[in-house]
Parts: C-alpha cells; structure tokens; sequence
C-alpha cells in the first residue's frame, strides 16, 4: 500500500529478539539487561501480522534481531515465514556466529539472502568493537554462505574505531561474490554517543585502491543503498548513507520490533502497539486496520539532519 505521501511500502523488517551474543558499543554494551520472554511475540503472534501485511501489499521481509539466531527456533520460523502464501522475499541479517551450523536450514528453506554485519576482519580489532574472538568464524562462515548460492552481503558500520578495515572488507567483494555494504553510523540510542565517517570520505579512499569504482544502477535487495563496481570485484560496494544524504523520500519500509511495536520510520519514536491488539482478542480485521494506519502516517523523513530523532530505544530493542 502507499503511505500519505505516496510512497510504496512493500517491505518490513521483524525483529524477533533483543538479545545478542556479542557486545558492540554503539548498539549493546555490556550491563544492558535483556527483556523478558514473555515481552516478546511469540513466533504464531509475528505471523499473524505477516499475514495481515501480505494482505496490504508487504510481501518483502528481513529477519533481524538483536542477533536472530540467539532465539531458538529461528530457522524454522524463517522456514514458516518463507512459506506463507504472498511473501515474495525473506532475507536476515545475522552476525553470523551461528551462521555455519544453521546455514544448511536456510538453503532448505529457501532463504532469499543473508546479510553479515561485521565491522572487522582483523581478529584484533573484531575484539575491540564486538568483545569477542570469532573474527575467523564469521569470515569462514561467510565465505560458505556465498559458496552455497545463498545472494550475501556484508555490513559494515563505518566507525572512527574501524577506518582502518575498509579496504581489507572491501576486499571481501574481491575475493568473494559478496557486496560489502558501508553503513553510516546512526544516532540511535548508544550510536549517538559516538562518531564516524560519512560515506563520501571512505569511497574516495577505496577508489585509492580500486580506481575503477563507478555507480552501478541495480537493484540488489529491498534496501537503499548505492552500488558501485570494479572491473577487480567479483561483488558490488556498496552505501547507505542515511546521515549524508537521505533516502527518505523512497523508503519503502516499515520495522516490527520483538515486543510488538510497528515502527513507521527508525528514527521517529511514533509506534502502534500490535502486541496489545493480538493478546487483547482483536480480529485480524483490526489488526490489519492497525498496521495500516501505521503505514499512512509514516514520517515525511527522520530528522536526523535536523537533530528530530525521537527514538530513545536502542538498536538492540527496534531491529535495525
């Protein structure tokens, strides 16, 4: 369906748990306590709105979390969702610690992609952001997910703590029919207390290296990002540059957070409480009547520009 200001909006992201295994400081430093169990839908709740979804026209979905392999049964909820008559597309975004031994699960079920945050290749520097060793793990693991057909993508946050590691994760898309995604840092709960560079600064340090890169027009998933190609990469790199230069007059998503939330725009701390209608007897009537008034009053933009980001939830909490 189309929001009041005629934008499409085919595409949620579900993120189906708060709780992470690693410890990156702007999205879950340590001491941050998790939600309760029984915050958060339950995976038959998740799918009663895809399927109200579907009927407004979303049919495209990105598992997120926390990381979404910490919750049990994810693989086979992404199974189920992939399933469901009318979605088209099913995709996750993982940190891929859990990703080698669930990897022949989602090629059963037919994922459409996987998406690898990781912000290091260097096992030092991985310590450093994330508190953990699993560099190695996280680069086998996406080296098997590419290999297996699967479309992958790496997610890079650009952060002053991982200037250096640019051109070493670029080379992920040299190596690998990856793309390796530079993702501005965003000032969303801890992310606003630290700083990095805009993606301009960092594209003309890869054409340092890679003196080729030139925009590509393709679409490579269901997110914003710009692409460019090498004559050297086998993948794509590619931005999102929601800091620098807003995509918001093409957005065409919206987020269900673990506890119920939808959440029109990731920065506007504006929600509808799905939750309360599913555990309170609503019809599914009402729920879709709920997410569709979620979709029609959905932000112009997120304000970052102007310093409006009214959202005071963390990363961890909303499902970025």
């Amino acid at each position: 369906m189309k929001d009041r200001f005629g934008r499409t909006i085919d595409y949620m992201r579900i993120s189906i748990t708060d709780r992470c295994n690693l410890r990156c400081a702007y999205c879950m430093p340590h001491a941050i306590p998790h939600l309760p169990h029984s915050d958060i839908l339950r995976y038959e709740e998740i799918l009663r709105v895809v399927r109200s979804a579907v009927g407004l026209g979303i049919t495209r979905f990105k598992v997120t979390g926390g990381e979404p392999f910490a919750r049990k049964g994810a693989a086979d909820f992404i199974a189920a969702l992939k399933a469901e008559p009318g979605v088209e597309c099913v995709t996750v975004t993982t940190n891929g610690t859990h990703l080698i031994e669930t990897l022949p699960r989602l090629v059963k079920a037919g994922i459409d992609g996987v998406n690898v945050s990781l912000d290091a290749v260097d096992s030092e520097r991985y310590r450093q952001i994330t508190g953990s060793d699993r560099a190695e793990m996280v680069l086998q693991a996406i080296e098997r997910c590419a290999k297996s057909g699967i479309r992958t993508k790496v997610n890079s946050v650009l952060l002053e703590d991982n200037e250096d590691q640019i051109i070493p994760l670029a080379g992920l898309a040299q190596r690998l029919n990856v793309d390796v995604r530079f993702i501005e840092l965003m000032p969303i709960g801890c992310g606003g207390e630290y700083s990095g560079p805009d993606a301009g600064v960092m594209l003309n340090r890869l054409k340092e290296v890679y003196p080729g890169l030139a925009p590509v027009r393709e679409v490579r998933g269901n997110g914003p990002a710009v692409y460019y190609a090498d004559e050297r990469l086998t993948g794509r790199i590619g931005f999102i540059t929601a800091r620098s230069c807003s995509f918001c007059e093409g957005c065409n998503r919206i987020r269900l957070t673990g506890t119920g939330l939808i959440k029109p725009c990731l920065c506007d701390g504006g929600t509808v409480d799905l939750r309360a209608l599913l555990r309170g007897g609503a019809t599914d009537e009402e729920i879709t009547a709920a997410l569709k008034s979620a979709v029609w009053d959905k932000p112009a933009a997120h304000g970052i520009a102007g310093g409006n980001v009214t959202e005071r939830r963390r990363m961890n909490q909303i499902g970025g």
